[in-house]
């Protein structure tokens, strides 16, 4: 059956069209290749309205939504939703201690974001039987440790590349609007706007260098990065240690656990 999943962001909605076979709850789905999306697209907030008429004509019996752009764009999705078919049935992932493989060590499961949490299902099951860093590279950095067997060990939050640059820009006296685009051909820069690149493109990197370097350690493993985000394109030439880049992983572990979940 085809089912949408929708990864609503700080900045971007995502979303996908998948042909959903389901295997029986509480178990994991075999490990396989990157899901093949039947559709997949993304807009900005600004553009939400936009989706009712992507979604019409569209035949899906289920949605299934990591929502963590809060609770105005949870209602607009859910009145787009309604009127493109008013009987869909809703699923609105959540954040919980055990699902879909994947054992969530959080002091408090439910307070782990739930695209964290959907972003290292998809991870856990695109590379099994793995020791994995993490990191997804958006409005925020997270970057989070998960074993081989599956458990989540805990993580990092820190501000994303572009917000690191902003921050400068607008509360240091003289200093320039900085892209998170710019580019940097060496770490000690010459002059300011370069300064301000390398110096935030060395704290995203260094912050997942170092969990990767810990998880070695604890794990006394190979340790493989899984990286994704949009801002995690301007990262890579930077990191210096194995890693994965896969786009579009909060829809991959949606994916996962539309998968798990019994009708």
């Amino acid at each position: 059956m085809s089912q949408l999943l929708i990864d609503a962001g700080n900045t971007r909605i995502k979303w996908a069209l998948a042909d959903i076979k389901a295997v029986p709850a509480g178990s994991a789905p075999t490990p396989a290749p990157a899901p093949v999306w039947q559709q997949i697209a993304s807009v900005s907030h600004d553009e939400l309205d936009t989706l009712k008429a992507s979604w019409q004509g569209m035949h899906f019996t289920r949605a299934l939504i990591s929502n963590v752009a809060g609770a105005s764009i949870k209602e607009k999705l859910t009145a787009l939703l309604q009127e493109v078919q008013p009987d869909l049935h809703i699923d609105w992932f959540a954040s919980q201690e055990d699902i879909a493989g994947l054992h969530n060590g959080y002091r408090n499961p439910a307070q782990l974001g739930c695209d964290r949490l959907a972003s290292m299902i998809g991870a856990h099951y695109l590379f099994p039987q793995q020791s994995l860093i993490v990191a997804t590279c958006g409005t925020a950095t997270t970057v989070d440790a998960v074993t081989a067997d599956g458990v989540f060990k805990g993580g990092m939050i820190l501000p994303g590349l572009k917000l690191m640059a902003e921050s400068l820009a607008r509360n240091t006296a003289q200093l320039p609007q900085v892209a998170e685009s710019t580019e940097i051909a060496k770490v000690f820069a010459d002059n300011t706007d370069q300064a301000i690149v390398s110096g935030c493109i060395s704290a995203q990197v260094g912050a997942i260098v170092r969990a990767f370097n810990t998880l070695e350690q604890q794990e006394k493993k190979t340790v493989n990065c899984v990286i994704s985000g949009g801002a995690a394109p301007y990262l890579l030439s930077h990191l210096g240690i194995p890693y994965q880049y896969v786009d579009n992983l909060v829809l991959t572990g949606l994916f996962v656990v539309a998968q798990s979940s019994p009708d």
